[in-house]
């Protein structure tokens, strides 16, 4: 049985990881090319690349959440208490903005630097759903058998193909949401686009909650 200040650490890392990978590959593409689908494409892919290592490295000790709205579902499920939920978030909220304040660095840009870009509207509010909601179910999908590492597969795959088509290029995580305000570079979002961005992710995480129960039912059943 692992301690909690290791899960927690765990957490924390792995969550850097991937912020630094989203916000970095960011701001060197932005550098690179003022061709949007190519800046995606290399922050999809970059992150699909970290995020996949991170949950192979720190799934033995944490789980690898690294995502809130993941921690929220393994609460309700009782595969969290109460405190080592906090615990998770506040992890995942730290290493998210250490992650976001190393990239900034790494570019020369102000460790810490509020971002101006607004991220607004119906239709990111849905894809934000969307893509949480999809994550989630995949997370936790127990009826499925599957290794470590072939999970891992899935949930990148999810994340690197919901970039591409959900309006919003699937935040799907409070943590990475927060962090993101921290640069006003490229992968950026405004103070003021956030408690959208974590409702709709929060909504989404708890609809698949709903639907993964049914279909434990019906595989129960």
């Amino acid at each position: 049985m692992r301690k909690l200040s290791e899960k927690l650490f765990a957490e924390a890392l792995g969550t850097s990881f991937l912020l630094l990978s989203i916000v970095g590959s960011g701001a060197m593409v932005a550098g690179a090319s003022q061709d949007a689908g190519l800046r995606l494409f290399v922050i999809a892919s970059v992150t699909v690349a970290a995020l996949f290592v991170s949950i192979n490295l720190m799934a033995p000790i944490s789980g690898a959440h690294f995502n809130p709205a993941v921690s929220l579902v393994a609460l309700f499920r009782k595969e969290l208490s109460v405190g080592e939920f906090f615990g998770y978030f506040l992890a995942q909220v730290l290493g998210a903005s250490i992650g976001v304040i190393t990239a900034n660095v790494l570019y020369q840009f102000p460790a810490i630097e509020i971002s101006t870009t607004s991220r607004g509207g119906s239709h990111l509010f849905l894809s934000e759903i969307v893509a949480t909601f999809g994550l989630i179910l995949v997370v936790f999908s127990t009826w499925v058998k599957i290794s470590t590492m072939a999970r891992s597969s899935l949930i990148v795959l999810w994340i690197g193909g919901a970039y591409f088509f959900t309006s919003s290029s699937s935040f799907a995580n409070p943590a990475v949401t927060l962090a993101r305000t921290l640069t006003d570079s490229y992968t950026g979002i405004a103070p003021s686009s956030v408690l959208t961005f974590i409702a709709a992710q929060v909504l989404g995480a708890l609809i698949a909650m709903t639907v993964i129960k049914v279909l434990d039912s019906e595989k129960n059943g």
